[in-house]
Order: structure tokens, then C-alpha cells, then sequence
């Protein structure tokens, strides 16, 4: 590795943190219902939050004409909205962080000719795709200031998966940059390892919906949803194909399932990958896996505490990167081998 793209190496890895820290900050502003505390977007001025009580007075009487003040809120009061107008504005704040540890450094390592042309269209793109995500942030929030007091979930998911695949997209790039090796493996080995990356990416995008509808506060039993396999209430919703987008009972009850078989998968691969010389990643996957899933039923059958639901979003996003590590090291079509089983 050289000297400059160690330089990219260690600023990419700074951006990855922070882009982490958002992601969690973000379950927590969800889980405390704080999402909607900031009913207007001001990209330069937003950076600083209400100062004075009069400042205060005038946030709160913003959030006071809007539906989730009005409609549940009611007796909230000035120094509980302060409780919850901090998480949002400390994830809003983030953003802009995130803003500027990629952008300051981009323009730096650009001017001074540190980055070799390969990598600067994907570097590029990590830059659009974060101007997307903070448009997409706003475009979510806005879905919940008319009418309805929720945001909506396939916002939410949108937002969501947008941030873990900047997350995964810039780790795929810091293993490229430090030249980390990849494996000859069976290509059966590195289709199981995209198929579970795969599956859990649809896990994700269930959790998401399922953080998005509260459907986590519903059937806290495992693994019966009060003594059914499935509750009758999943199947309510006409037409039939609805219950799969829209109905949190039959999300709740996909996401429980598709976690038992994303445990099972990730044995299998583990299984395969140590028997190619991966020992270590093949039992740190399971080890997040298997921590993921057991905080997956805690938080269930607890009725989505914060702790464990910001706990469970924040492991997923290990789980994640563990799996993207397996795929790009097992992605190696010029040396694979032929399935052996």
C-alpha cells in the first residue's frame, strides 16, 4: 500500500465512523420519537440550535402547529420538546460532520494530485450518494408534518438502507485501497457469501419497516405471536399483497423468520469460509450474528426498549460490514475454483 492511499485509507476509515455514529443516533432520534422535533431544513443555519428562551419558544411554537404536537404531543411542554428536539438536532448536526470530514479532505488530496484517477470516480460517487442521503433525510421528515404524525416507513427504509450502503460502498473502497488479498475459493463459496449479503439486506429493509410501522410494540412473544406461528391479524389487509409492504403483524412475523434463516446462513458460510482459510472472519460473523439475533428476541420481547433497539441497529451494521469483508475477499472470478460443495 502507498503512502497515499494509506492517507485515504485512514481518512475514508474517520468518515466510516462517523457515518456509524449517524446510524445509531438515528435509531435513537426514531426511538425516541424525536424525528420530527425540527419542522424546517436549513442547511447553513440549522448548524446552530436555539439559544435563548425566546429561541425555544419560537421552536416549540413551530412544532406546535404541526400534526405530531397536535395530535399526541398536547401536553408535552417546553423542556420535554428541548429532550427531544436534541436527538434530532444532534443527528442533523452529524450530518453536516459527515459533510465536511468527506468534502475538507476530498478537495485537499485532489489539489495536492494525492488520489490516483481509478479511484476518483467512486470517490465522487460516495459524494453524490451523501448528498442524496441528506436530501432523502428531509424528504422522509416531510412525510410526517401533514396529516399523519408518522413518518413514512418506505421513507424511512429509503433512508436508512441509503446510509448502510454509503457505509458498505466506502469499506468495499478501503479494502481496495489497502490492497487487502483476495482468496481463490469455490465459486459456490462466493455465491453463498453475496447470497446472505443479499438476505440481509431484505432483513434490513423488513427491520426498517418494521421500526417504521412500531410494529415491534405488537405480538411480544417468541417464537409464537401469542400462541400462533402466524397471527391471524397478518393476513387482514386486501388485496393479499399488501400484507407484505403494509401490514406490520406480517412484517413483524417475516423479519423474525428471515433472522432464524439468516442465522442458519451465516453458519453455513462461516462453515465454508473456515474450511478455505478463514478461520478468524468466519467466527467473528457468527459471533455478531449470533449477538445480533438474541438482541433481535430481547428487544421483541421486551417491546423495543431504546437501549436494545438502538443496540440492534448498531450490531447490524457490524453484521454488515463482516459480510462485505467475506464477499469482497471471496470475490475473485479470475482464480475461483470449481464448486466442490
Amino acid at each position: 500500500m502507498t503512502a497515499d492511499n494509506r492517507n485515504l485509507v485512514v481518512w475514508l476509515s474517520c468518515v466510516c465512523a462517523v457515518i456509524y455514529l449517524m446510524i445509531v443516533v438515528g435509531g435513537v432520534t426514531r426511538l425516541t420519537q424525536s424525528g420530527l422535533s425540527m419542522v424546517d431544513w436549513r442547511p447553513i443555519m440549522g448548524v446552530i440550535p436555539p439559544l435563548t428562551l425566546t429561541d425555544w419558544e419560537q421552536a416549540f411554537e413551530a412544532y406546535k402547529q404541526y400534526p405530531e404536537f397536535l395530535k399526541i404531543n398536547r401536553d408535552m411542554d417546553l423542556e420535554q420538546f428541548k429532550g427531544i428536539f436534541y436527538w434530532e438536532f444532534g443527528h442533523r448536526l452529524l450530518g453536516r460532520v459527515i459533510g465536511l470530514v468527506y468534502f475538507i479532505p476530498f478537495v485537499v488530496f485532489l489539489a495536492l494530485g494525492r488520489i490516483e484517477k481509478k479511484w476518483r470516480p467512486k470517490l465522487w460517487a460516495a459524494f453524490v450518494l451523501g448528498g442524496l442521503q441528506g436530501l432523502m433525510g428531509w424528504y422522509m421528515v416531510k412525510s410526517g408534518l401533514v396529516d399523519v404524525p408518522h413518518v413514512s416507513h418506505f421513507r424511512l427504509a429509503a433512508h436508512l438502507l441509503l446510509a448502510i450502503l454509503i457505509l458498505g460502498f466506502l469499506f468495499w473502497l478501503i479494502l481496495e485501497l489497502a490492497g487487502v488479498k483476495r482468496m481463490s475459493v469455490p465459486v459456490g463459496l462466493q455465491r453463498l457469501a453475496v447470497g446472505m449479503l443479499l438476505l440481509l439486506a431484505l432483513q434490513l429493509l423488513l427491520g426498517a419497516f418494521t421500526a417504521g410501522l412500531d410494529a415491534g410494540h405488537g405480538f411480544n412473544t417468541y417464537p409464537l405471536m401469542h400462541g400462533q406461528w402466524l397471527a391471524d391479524a397478518a393476513v387482514m389487509m386486501e388485496p393479499f399483497w399488501r400484507n407484505f409492504i403494509e401490514n406490520g403483524v406480517m412484517i413483524q412475523f417475516m423479519h423474525r423468520w428471515i433472522g432464524a434463516l439468516l442465522l442458519v446462513g451465516v453458519v453455513w458460510l462461516a462453515f465454508a469460509a473456515a474450511k478455505n482459510g478463514m478461520l478468524l472472519p468466519a467466527i467473528l460473523l457468527v459471533v455478531i450474528t449470533a449477538t445480533q439475533f438474541g438482541i433481535g428476541v430481547a428487544t421483541l420481547m421486551l417491546r423495543v426498549p431504546v437501549v436494545l433497539g438502538s443496540l440492534h441497529q448498531a450490531v447490524a451494521c457490524l453484521m454488515v460490514l463482516a459480510l462485505v469483508y467475506l464477499v469482497y475477499v471471496t470475490r475473485n472470478p479470475r482464480a475461483a475454483l470449481g464448486y466442490t460443495g
